[in-house]
Formats: C-alpha cells, structure tokens, sequence
C-alpha cells in the first residue's frame, strides 16, 4: 500500500492532495483541495503568468496543510512527496516543483516529478471502473488535444495532435468573441444548452497531407475560429441581434463532432476498442454524451475522468504518482528544475539519476 502527496501548480489552478493506493490496484482520494484563480484572471480574459505564480506561493503552503490534516497522515508516513514539473507555465511550475522537492528533502522521501499530461491520463483511474490497457486516450483541454494509445505496457504513443489551438483554446477565444466570459467552456455550455446546433453551418478543420489527402487523426481549430468571427461580422453588419444561444450550440457541436469522429476512427483503426477522454474540455457534457452515443454503435467502450477530476488538480498527478511507485520507478533527482515543454513520450527520462532539465 502505497501513499503520496501531489502538488500542481501549472497553470492557473493551486492544488495539493493526499492518495493511498490499496494492493489490488484502487485508489483512494483521502484529500483533495484547490485555490481557483478563475475570477483574478477573467478579468484579463485569459491567463497572466505572473499573477498565476504570485497566486501560487501564496496558496500552495495552507492547501498542503490542510490535505496532511484532512488525510490524518504526517509528511514522514508518505511513501513519497509528487509535483507537476512539466509542461507548463514555468514561474507556476516552479512553485510546486521547489515546495515538493523541499519537503521531500526535509522529510527524507522520494520526489516524484510528475509530466502533467501523465496525470491527466491517470485521472481516469480515480473512476469506479478504470480501465486496462490497452487503450485510446483522447485529451482534450485547454492547453492539449492529443490523441494518445497505451499499450498493455503502459507505453505510450501519440497519434494525433492539434496543429495550432487546443479545443479548450478555441472555447476560450469564440466565448470572449461572443462577450460570454471567461473560462469559455462552461460559459459556452450555459448558453448553447438552448440554442438550435443546426443553425450555423460552420467548418470541421483538416489537416493536409504533403502527398494529398488529409491526417485522418489530427485537429485544427483555427478554421472555426475564423468562421465564427466571420459570421458574428456579418450578423453585426444586418444590425441583427446576435443569436448567442444559436452560435454556441453550432460551435460546441462541431467542435464534439471533429472530437468524437476522429477519435473512434482512430480507435477503430488501430483495433482499440476502449476509448478514454479526460482533460477540462471532457466535461462538456455535450461532448461527453455524443462521445458515449456514437461509441456504443462502434461497440467501443468508454471511460472518462470523473467530473471533478477533469480540470487540473493534484489528485491526478498523485495518481500518476502512485502508478510510478506500482511499477517501481526510480525517483527523480533533486537537482530537477522544470520545463515548459517536454513530450509526453519522453516522461521516463524524468526519472534517472541525472537531471533532465
């Protein structure tokens, strides 16, 4: 049995918890807590790096006391102490980074330096029913949207990508379009939840191929960006009220459309048949139920991070955490700083004697 404290502080989201992992594999959330910065950075329409890594520093030592208290378990009992350490917003990663590493230093316990997307991945597994590789992984958040197959190895293999925006990017951008606020997701799916997704006839972005054709796997959003800037000018040149509940539903449709097709194409393909969706973006619940429908007329089976495991949070890079220790990995060395970017596929190297960055 196995028990770790997670530290995340990527982006805009302070997070700290405390996991204990039985030996049949389950995983037991025994405290989780999160300092949102929602409200400070709406007010600039997206994230500021420097607010975010103020934020941090100032949350970040009350939120690791309180989940040690709520959890019952002094630092000395944990098996080890983890923490985002890329990618991300690297101020933000810093904060997480050099608290985990302190602590495990004064506490004498393994650091674990977590790849964000890997605990994202490992949110699904805080679920009832997690499920067993292999499997295709469709990530979809504010800052990824990735298609990515675990083996039965736990090996893992991106074969999709985004070429410019995330999804969650796109929210973002056609909400402040349309006036609705920030984050764009859950002020998209407020308005669009009584508009007509048939209205606007908008473009579901592909990717060309040097020999002709297109990547039958990767997404591109900046095509329905443009359509949906386009058609708000020509809205506004009618002098028309804008249909804002029409707008967000076309939008979020098509968006759940390219996400759902692409990502069962690739299952099937690839003779998948589990998919999983985690990442911010899979609590949409439009997506999630058009994910679920056209799934089970594939007879692929589908799993998807638990709602409030979506969004970024210390619960899942403590999941990945623990699967590491399940597969006893080495621990990853103190003189690790953080990277903004580093490919997921690379991961293992974040645990080896020598420092990777």
């Amino acid at each position: 049995m196995h028990a770790v404290l997670a530290l995340e502080t990527s982006c805009d989201e302070s997070a700290a918890a405390v996991l204990r992992r039985h030996p049949d594999g389950r995983i037991d959330v025994l405290a989780s807590r999160i300092a949102s910065q929602v409200e400070e950075h709406a007010r600039w329409g997206g994230v500021v790096p420097e607010i975010a890594s103020r934020r941090h520093v100032e949350a970040l030592p009350g939120l690791v006391e309180a989940v040690a208290d709520e959890a019952g378990l002094a630092l000395d009992q944990l098996d080890a102490i983890a923490a985002t350490i890329a990618p991300g917003l690297a101020g933000a990663l810093m904060v997480a980074s050099v608290t985990g590493r302190t602590l495990a230093a004064l506490h004498q316990r393994p650091f674990l330096g977590i790849h964000h997307l890997e605990g994202h991945l490992a949110s699904v597994m805080l679920g009832d029913a997690p499920p067993h590789p292999p499997y295709l992984v469709l990530l979809v958040s504010g800052g990824h949207t990735e298609l990515i197959l675990v083996a039965d190895d736990g090996g893992m293999k991106r074969l999709g990508r985004s070429h410019d925006d995330a999804a969650g990017e796109a929210f973002d951008k056609v909400a402040r379009l349309l006036g609705l606020g920030y984050p764009g997701g859950p002020a998209i799916q407020a308005v669009a939840e009584t508009g007509d997704a048939t209205r606007f006839r908008l473009p579901k972005g592909r990717i060309s191929l040097p020999g002709g054709g297109f990547h039958p796997y990767d997404f591109s959003f900046s095509g329905l960006k443009t359509a949906m800037l386009r058609t708000v000018e020509t809205l506004g040149e009618a002098k028309d009220q804008l249909p804002l509940a029409d707008l967000a539903a076309s939008f979020e449709q098509v968006v759940a459309d390219v996400l759902v097709q692409r990502s069962l194409r690739c299952a099937e393909d690839h003779g998948v048949h589990q998919l999983v969706m985690v990442g911010g973006v899979a609590a949409n619940r439009r997506l999630r139920r058009c994910m679920v429908e056209r799934a089970q007329e594939r007879d692929i089976a589908v799993s998807i991070a638990p709602m409030a495991f979506c969004t970024d949070n210390a619960a899942m890079i403590g999941a990945a955490a623990l699967l590491r220790l399940g597969q006893n990995t080495a621990s990853t060395s103190l003189e690790t700083g953080v990277a903004a970017r580093w490919p997921l596929d690379q991961a293992d190297a974040l645990y080896t004697t020598n420092a990777p960055f």
